[in-house]
C-alpha cells in the first residue's frame, strides 16, 4: 500500500476517523485504548512555572491578553496565568500603540483581515508570535527565549504594520529622542547590534546588515557619515577594489578549486540618489594605487615623447612596461591587453561612474567583446583571454586575466546592459548588484565627514590586504557557505524555481569571496591561519542573500523568458506552499504539469521528477506513478 491507504488502514484499527489533511506520518499522533493503559500520572497534565517558561510564552501571552478574538485566545495563557513569573506584569502596548490595534493590523495586511481560529494550523500564529517578539519589551530571555527561535533581524510583516498604523494616525503621539531611536526594529539588544536596510521586497526581509560597529578595519570607516540607508551600495562598491588589494592571496571554495577573489559590482539607483557617496568611498581606497600609477604614467609618457621625438634613423626606445592597475572602464581591448601583460601577477581595477557611458562608448561591439573579459575575470585562476592581429598598430597576445570594477549607473542604464538577449549569457550571475534608497519625495540625507583618522585607518586596511600572500584556509567559511547554497538549491527544487537556480551559485561565490575580505580584515598576515569569526560568517552570508536577492529582482524579468516564466512562480510560491507540497502524496507527471504555468515541455517534467528521484524526494509507485518519500526538507 502506498503512504495513504497505509494512513487509511490505521485509522480503521483504531477506529478513528481518517484525517485527510495528515498527509505524512509525522502528522499523525497516535495513542493506545484505555483498557491497555497500564499506567497514567496526572501530574503531567499539570502545568507548573519554570525559569524559563515566562520568556518562551510571552508572545502567546500577548496575543491572548489583547486580541478581542475569542478563538485566538483561546489557546492562550493570559498575564494572570501560571505561566508567567509570580507578580510578573507584560507590556500591553508598543510605543503607545496597544497590541490589539497592532494584531488587528497585522491580520489585515498578512492575511487578508482573516484571524486564526481554533481548528486552523499553527503556522500563522507561529508567524505572530515569532513577529511579535521583537516588540514585546527589552528583557533579554524574553527575546532570546521566545519559541525558542533564533533573533533575525526586524521582520519587514511587523514593520509594515507599524507604519501602515503610524500613516492612519492622524493623531501621532510625540515621541522622545529615546524612543525614536529605538523606533520599528531599530532596538538593540546587549548581545547582538542589527541596523535594518531599507528593504523593499520579501525576499530582503530578512536581511541581517551589520552594524559599523561590527566591521572590520576599513569598512567601520568606510561608512562614517555615510546614511544607514545607503551602507549596502557603499560596501558592494567596495568589495572589488579591496578583493584587487588582496590580489596574492588564493583560497579554496566549498567545491575544492583554488580561487583568486575576482569580483565586479554595479550600484544602481534613479538620478540624484546620491551614488556619489560610493565614489568618495572608493577613491579614498584607491588612493594608494593612484599615486603608484601617477609615477607610472608619467614615465610611459615620458617614454612616449622619447618615441616620438627620435630621428629617423635613431633606434626607437625600450618600451618601459610600467604596471598601471588602475584604467577606465572604457579602456580599448587592445589596451587593456596591454595592461594586463604587464600587470606582474597584479589584478587591475576600474571605477565608472556612469554605466551608460560605457554602453554608449562601447556601442560599436567592444561591450560584447568585453563580455568575455569579465567572464574570465570572475572565473578561477589561470582564465586565459587574448587576440592576435598582424598589426604593430594593435596589441597581441594571450594573458591571465584579473580585472575588477565596480561601475555606477541609473536603473534604465542598467536595463539597457542587461537585455533577454544578453542576461543569459553568465555575466550577469558574476556580478554583486547593490540599489540605492528610494528617494522619492524625501528629505535632502546628511552626510557626515571622516577624520584624518578615519582616513589613516582605512589606508592601514588597505596595506593589511596588500601584505596577504599565498593560500589562506577559511574552513568555516566554507561549511557556512556550502550549507547556505545548499539550502537555496532544495528550495528552488522544491518551487521548480529555475532563476534562483541559476543565481544562488553564484551568489554563494560571491558571499564567499566577501566573507575572505573580511577575514582578511580583521586578521594580522602574521595571524593568517586564524579562525574566521563569527561576525565573518555572518556578513559572508548577508552578502549572499543579498547578491541573490538583487540579481533576482533586477535580472529575474529578463531571464523567465528563458526557463518559462520562473520569476513568476517564484514569486506565486512561497517556501511553505511550494509546487512539490502541492502534489498528493502519489501523483503523475500530468499532475505535476497542471501546477506549472505555460507549455512546459514534457522532457522538462520528467527532468524534474528525475532529479526529485535522485535526492530521494520521491520513489517510483508504477510506470506512471511516483511518491512522496516522508523528509525533513528545509524550506
Amino acid at each position: 500500500m502506498n503512504q495513504e491507504e497505509n494512513l487509511k488502514w490505521a485509522s480503521e484499527l483504531l477506529g478513528v476517523k481518517f484525517d485527510a489533511q495528515a498527509k505524512d506520518i509525522t502528522r499523525v499522533f497516535f495513542t493506545t485504548t484505555e483498557q491497555e493503559l497500564i499506567f497514567l500520572e496526572d501530574g503531567i497534565f499539570e502545568t507548573s512555572p519554570s525559569p524559563s517558561q515566562g520568556g518562551e510564552d510571552l508572545a502567546a501571552q500577548v496575543d491572548n491578553s489583547n486580541t478581542s478574538s475569542s478563538n485566538t485566545s483561546s489557546s492562550c495563557a493570559s498575564p494572570s496565568s501560571p505561566l508567567g513569573r509570580p507578580g510578573e506584569v507584560f507590556p500591553q502596548s508598543y510605543h503607545g500603540i496597544p497590541f490589539t490595534t497592532i494584531i488587528a493590523k497585522y491580520w489585515e495586511l498578512n492575511n487578508h483581515g482573516f484571524e486564526p481560529t481554533v481548528g486552523d494550523r499553527d503556522t500563522l500564529t507561529y508567524q505572530l508570535a515569532c513577529d511579535l517578539r521583537h516588540i514585546c519589551g527589552k528583557n533579554a530571555d524574553w527575546i532570546k527565549n521566545a519559541l525558542a527561535s533564533e533573533y533575525n533581524g526586524f521582520p519587514l510583516r511587523l514593520r509594515n504594520t507599524l507604519n501602515a498604523i503610524e500613516a492612519a494616525d492622524k493623531h501621532g503621539q510625540t515621541r522622545t529622542d529615546d524612543e525614536a531611536a529605538d523606533k520599528h526594529g531599530q532596538t538593540r539588544t546587549d548581545d547582538e547590534e542589527i541596523c535594518d536596510s531599507p528593504c523593499e521586497s520579501a525576499a530582503e526581509e530578512n536581511l541581517r546588515v551589520p552594524a559599523p560597529s561590527k566591521l572590520p578595519l576599513g569598512l567601520k570607516e568606510s561608512l562614517v557619515g555615510v546614511p544607514e540607508a545607503m551602507h549596502m551600495p557603499v560596501l558592494c562598491a567596495l568589495m572589488p577594489l579591496a578583493a584587487a588589494y588582496a590580489d596574492q592571496v588564493e583560497v579554496r571554495y566549498c567545491d575544492g578549486e583554488m580561487q583568486k577573489l575576482g569580483m565586479m559590482s554595479i550600484i544602481y539607483g534613479e538620478q540624484a540618489s546620491g551614488k556619489s557617496v560610493c565614489k568618495h568611498a572608493v577613491n579614498i581606497w584607491k588612493r594608494q594605487l593612484d599615486e603608484e600609477d601617477a609615477l607610472a604614467r608619467k614615465r610611459e609618457d615620458e617614454w612616449k615623447e622619447r618615441k616620438k621625438s627620435r630621428k629617423a634613423n635613431e633606434k626607437a626606445p625600450e618600451d618601459p612596461k610600467v604596471l598601471i592597475r588602475v584604467v577606465p572602464v572604457t579602456v580599448s581591448c587592445s589596451t587593456l591587453l596591454k595592461r594586463l601583460k604587464n600587470a606582474q601577477g597584479h589584478t587591475l581595477f576600474s571605477f565608472g561612474e556612469e554605466l551608460d557611458t560605457l554602453r554608449k562608448t562601447n556601442g560599436a561591439g567592444s561591450w560584447s567583446s568585453k563580455y568575455d573579459i569579465y567572464r574570465l575575470a570572475f572565473d578561477p585562476i589561470d582564465s586565459e583571454w587574448g587576440q592576435d592581429y598582424n598589426s604593430d598598430q594593435a596589441e597581441s597576445g594571450v594573458v591571465r586575466v584579473a580585472y575588477n570594477w565596480a561601475m555606477l549607473g541609473t536603473n534604465g542604464a542598467v536595463r539597457k546592459c542587461f537585455k533577454s538577449d544578453n542576461v543569459e549569457n553568465g555575466l550577469s550571475s558574476r556580478i554583486l548588484l547593490a540599489q540605492m534608497p528610494d528617494t522619492s519625495f524625501a528629505k535632502m540625507p546628511r552626510y557626515g565627514r571622516r577624520s584624518m583618522a578615519d582616513e589613516a585607518k582605512i589606508q592601514e586596511a588597505v596595506n593589511r590586504l596588500r601584505s596577504f600572500s599565498g593560500f589562506v584556509d577559511t574552513p568555516r567559511l566554507r561549511k557556512a557557505i556550502d550549507q547556505w547554497a545548499e539550502e537555496q538549491r532544495v528550495e528552488a527544487l522544491k518551487n521548480i524555481d529555475h532563476v534562483k537556480d541559476t543565481y544562488r551559485r553564484r551568489a554563494a561565490v560571491i558571499g564567499f569571496r566577501c566573507g575572505v575580505i573580511y577575514h582578511l580584515l580583521e586578521t594580522s598576515p602574521q595571524l593568517s591561519k586564524g579562525r574566521e569569526s563569527k561576525n565573518c560568517i555572518q556578513f559572508a552570508l548577508m552578502m549572499a542573500d543579498y547578491c541573490l536577492n538583487q540579481q533576482i529582482k533586477v535580472f529575474g524579468d529578463a531571464l523567465q523568458n528563458q526557463f518559462v516564466d520562473a520569476q513568476q512562480e517564484c514569486q506565486r510560491y512561497g517556501a511553505n506552499n511550494s509546487i512539490f507540497d502541492q502534489l498528493p502524496p502519489t501523483f503523475t507527471a500530468d499532475d505535476l504539469a497542471a501546477l506549472k504555468p505555460g507549455n512546459v515541455p514534457r522532457n522538462s517534467i520528467t527532468k524534474i521528477i528525475s532529479r526529485w528521484r535522485r535526492d530521494g524526494w520521491v520513489e517510483k509507485t508504477d510506470s506512471k506513478r511516483w511518491s512522496k518519500r516522508t523528509l525533513n526538507i528545509k524550506h
